[in-house]
C-alpha cells in the first residue's frame, strides 16, 4: 500500500510538471502580446521611444498594427534612429498581412525610391492593394499615377475614378486635384461649378492649393 501510495504521489508531481511546462510558453506568450498592446498604445500616444521599447520586449513581432508602426518610426525617425531599409522591411511584413496604412507607404517608398530600389510598377501595385480596402491617401496616389503616367498608361477616366473615391471620403489633396479635372474637363465632363465646389471643401480643410483656385476665380 505504501508503495502505491509512492507511485501515485511521484504521478502527480509528474503531472504537475508537465502542466507547468505546458503552460510557461502560454504565459511567454501572452506577455510579449501585452508587450505589443502596450507599444501600440504608447504609439498612439505619440511616445515613440517609450513604444519602441515596448516593442523590444516583445520580440518577434507578428501583429501587422505593430509592425506598420515600427515602419513609421524608422521612416521618421521617431523614438529610433532613422533607418530607411529597416522602414521598408517593417512596412513590407505589415503589408504582407494585408495592412493598408503599410501597403500605401510601402508604395510611396518604391515612388520615392526610399529605402528600396525605385519602382513604379511596384509602387502602383501596393497603391491598387491599399486603394482596393478604401485606403483615401492609396486612391489619391493611384490617381497620381494615372494622371501622370507613372507606372501605368496615363488615364484621365482612371484618375477621375479613384480621386472622387478619395474625395468622397474627404481626402482633401483628391477633392483639389478633381476639382483641377472638372475645371479643365479632363477625364470628365467640363463643370466649373463642380470644380468650385470641390475647391471649396478642400480649402475649407485648409488645403493652400484649393484656396489659390477660389481665388484666381473671384
Amino acid at each position: 500500500m505504501k508503495k502505491l501510495f509512492l507511485i501515485l504521489s511521484a504521478a502527480v508531481v509528474l503531472s504537475s510538471c508537465a502542466t507547468t511546462e505546458k503552460e510557461a510558453p502560454v504565459q511567454a506568450t501572452q506577455i510579449k502580446v501585452n508587450y505589443v498592446r502596450l507599444g501600440n498604445n504608447a504609439f498612439d500616444n505619440a511616445e515613440y521611444a517609450k513604444a519602441f521599447s515596448y516593442y523590444q520586449s516583445a520580440e518577434n513581432i507578428t501583429d501587422p498594427t505593430a509592425q506598420n508602426h515600427l515602419g513609421d518610426m524608422y521612416l521618421n525617425g521617431a523614438g529610433v534612429s532613422q533607418d530607411y531599409e529597416k522602414a521598408a522591411e517593417w512596412f513590407e511584413k505589415s503589408a504582407a498581412q494585408g495592412n493598408s496604412f503599410a501597403q500605401n507607404s510601402l508604395g510611396l517608398m518604391y515612388f520615392k525610391g526610399i529605402g528600396v530600389s525605385q519602382d513604379y510598377e511596384k509602387a502602383v501595385e501596393w497603391f491598387e492593394k491599399a486603394a482596393a480596402q478604401g485606403n483615401s491617401s492609396a486612391q489619391y496616389n493611384l490617381g497620381l499615377m494615372y494622371l501622370r503616367d507613372i507606372g501605368v498608361s496615363q488615364n484621365y477616366e482612371k484618375a477621375v475614378e479613384w480621386f472622387e473615391k478619395a474625395a468622397a471620403q474627404g481626402n482633401s489633396n483628391a477633392q483639389e486635384s478633381l476639382g483641377i479635372l472638372y475645371y479643365l474637363g479632363d477625364g470628365v465632363e467640363q463643370n466649373y461649378e463642380k470644380a468650385k465646389e470641390l475647391w471649396e471643401k478642400s480649402a475649407a480643410q485648409g488645403n493652400t492649393d484649393a484656396q489659390d483656385h477660389l481665388e484666381k476665380l473671384f
